[in-house]
């Protein structure tokens, strides 16, 4: 499914989390089965890119389709943020 802007979390203020499921050309950035934080950016939307915090600790584009977006517990986010 693709992303369509901010999501009914990220409009309430939740934060979102992917599982990155493909890393090709970005082994060095993304862990394949790894869990990231989704920042909200309405223009990669438009892109078909996420704004994710890589494992540099910064946040860069990627495409949305290397991701697959989870909704954790309240408890399992609040341990991750």
């Amino acid at each position: 499914m693709r992303s369509r802007g901010l999501s009914d979390d990220a409009k309430r203020g939740r934060a979102r989390f992917a599982l990155c499921v493909r890393n090709e050309g970005y082994p060095a950035g993304l862990e394949l089965r790894k869990v990231y934080r989704v920042l909200a950016d309405e223009q990669a939307s438009k892109l078909h890119h996420l704004r994710v915090i890589d494992e540099s600790g910064e946040d860069y584009l990627y495409p949305e389709d290397y991701f697959v977006f989870i909704r954790l517990s309240r408890a399992t986010e609040k341990a991750v943020r």
